[in-house]
């Protein structure tokens, strides 16, 4: 495989990962539009907000009847939108809008999708990914930014996992598992390996050579890895402590000193402060993909220790996108159009 890519967007795109991206994209919210009533609307922007979960604006416009209501458009995450030519200065408060999109299956609802949007000046916002070239270039350190790749037998982690040797406590919670559980949608992000296995890119840095940090994409929390013996452990925390080593050319990283966590080890399956994670690092791909062997010991949600297996490619290296949660974009994306 060649150790240089160019591709179309931020990300690299083959047909099968375009449709696990719309799946994926389409796995939560937007469940209460008719994807059969298109309209096409004009009004004034009241709020755009560049947030998580998802971005959405306000907007005020007529409605069928003529009267001038809030309309609400919810539209992805930051991340997914900046792919698609969007940004945190699209829309301010004020500005003239034309958009089209689908109405939400209760008429007397003013909420819709949006299929694009166009500002006063002329300018236009869809939602296909943009064709813009850029370059990826293999790693040799680690280092550069990764997105989860879900092709080649790793697939989404959307659901909890099949076949852990869980207890009697951890198979209560996959038993009773609800997707609006997920304390993402609520403002609140999960440690390791949890938080490694989210589709957000993350990236991974070496500031000198005592220390790998890692800083995931829409999580404020940066995860430092301390190597050759260094680092001070604080207080425990969702993070925990990571301590690392080469074995040849693999990076092993040992993490303890975690607090109790929602979701901490996969999706719908906490941890505990027992929790204990090696992680097992290594390149293929010639440097295009990461390749991670995850093994987690919990005595709380486990019966024994489990691993599992985890794979990211490479991105073209471009800035870290950061954005606020807050609550009424999750309660907005927990809603998802529904009253």
């Amino acid at each position: 495989m060649a150790a240089v890519l160019r591709v179309f967007g931020f990300f690299s795109i083959t047909l099968p990962m375009l449709l696990l991206a719309k799946v994926a994209e389409s796995h939560h919210s937007h469940a209460s539009l008719n994807r059969d009533d298109i309209r096409t609307y004009s009004g004034r922007v009241a709020r755009y907000s560049w947030t998580m979960p998802h971005v959405f604006l306000k907007i005020e416009a007529p409605d069928q009847n003529g009267n001038i209501v809030e309309y609400t458009v919810e539209l992805q995450h930051p991340p997914a939108m900046a792919r698609r030519g969007w940004s945190k200065a699209t829309f301010k408060a004020g500005d003239r809008i034309t958009w089209q999109g689908p109405h939400d299956t209760n008429l007397s609802r003013h909420y819709t999708g949006l299929s694009w949007a166009e500002r006063g000046d002329g300018v236009r916002f869809g939602m296909d990914q943009n064709a813009i070239e850029m370059e990826v270039i293999a790693s040799t350190d680690f280092t550069g930014l990764w997105k989860r790749s879900d092709e080649g037998g790793f697939k989404p982690h959307y659901r909890p996992p099949v076949g852990w040797p869980l207890s009697l406590k951890g198979q209560e919670l996959v038993n009773n598992f609800h997707e609006d559980q997920n304390p993402m949608v609520t403002c609140g992000n999960p440690g390791p390996p949890k938080a490694m296995i989210v589709p957000y890119p993350m990236a991974l840095t070496r500031p000198d050579e005592n220390t790998i940090v890692i800083e995931r994409e829409l999580m404020q929390e940066v995860r430092v890895i301390h190597l050759n013996g260094g680092g001070v452990r604080g207080e425990p925390s969702k993070l925990g402590f990571s301590t690392g080593q080469f074995n040849d050319d693999e990076l092993i990283v040992e993490t303890t000193n975690f607090v109790a966590d929602k979701w901490g080890s996969h999706t719908g399956v906490d941890s505990s402060a027992d929790k204990h994670l090696i992680e097992k690092f290594k390149l293929s791909g010639d440097g295009l993909y990461l390749h991670a062997e995850i093994t987690i010991t919990d005595p709380v949600y486990l019966d024994k220790p489990i691993t599992f297996s985890h794979r990211w490619e490479k991105l073209a290296d471009r800035a870290v996108i950061q954005a606020p949660c807050t609550m009424e974009a999750a309660q907005l994306y927990l809603d998802a159009g529904y009253e």
